[in-house]
């Protein structure tokens, strides 16, 4: 991933400036205060050890008075591998324009997944699968995340496993429905659903 000089960069938003000035100090604090993200300078600071991986390229065509201009859109899944996610798409005439605008759309997309161990057959308490049922839409791909016992894998199409994989899940059973040969809706029905994992209140959130 292209290394950003943090040094020389000015912050052009609040939570920007307070994450400059050192009042936020990770990632965490920044949803548990509800905060939105808005440059993706808060990202590479507070989490230099993001990873990202492209997961499909196509050449898109556009009719303009000039003729056909064609335009690569490319669609890039980030994370850390240990509880937070992000996906992002972006198109450019050249590929590694793109490349960078769908890297810099996924950490503006960064959200935290809940991670436990929600299957009967395991119940190791740890967090290596989801801790309950999920399910994610977009387009006409619904994805349904299940809890799995330890050692079995993530049981998913290839697209969504670079999903799970980056948020740090390791093993989960989906059910796919829809057109998920549209790479796009198949990437982000994944990601609404692991999205979705912390729409629900659990008895952890009641201690709190």
């Amino acid at each position: 991933m292209e290394q950003v000089n943090l040094e020389e960069w000015v912050p052009r938003t609040k939570v920007g400036r307070m994450v400059k000035e050192g009042r936020i100090t990770s990632i965490r604090e920044i949803f548990e205060l509800n905060l939105p993200i808005l440059e993706p300078e808060i990202v590479d600071f507070l989490m230099p050890d993001l990873k990202h991986e492209v997961v499909d390229i196509k050449i898109v065509q556009k009719q303009t008075d000039a003729g056909e201009l064609s335009r690569f859109r490319v669609t890039v899944v980030v994370g850390n591998e240990d509880g937070y996610v992000g996906i992002g798409a972006g198109k450019a005439k050249q590929l590694r324009f793109a490349i960078q605008k769908a890297i810099t759309n996924a950490k503006l997309n960064i959200i935290p997944v809940r991670r436990g161990c929600g299957s009967w057959e395991c119940m190791c308490g740890q967090p290596h699968s989801v801790p309950f049922t999920v399910t994610g839409k977009s387009g006409s791909v619904v994805v349904t995340l299940y809890p799995a016992p330890k050692g079995t894998g993530l049981v998913a199409g290839d697209v969504a496993k670079v999903v799970l994989r980056m948020a740090g899940i390791s093993d989960v059973w989906t059910k796919t429905l829809g057109e998920t040969r549209t790479t796009y809706n198949f990437v982000r029905a994944t990601y609404n659903a692991l999205k979705n994992t912390y729409k629900f209140v659990t008895p952890e959130d009641w201690k709190k």
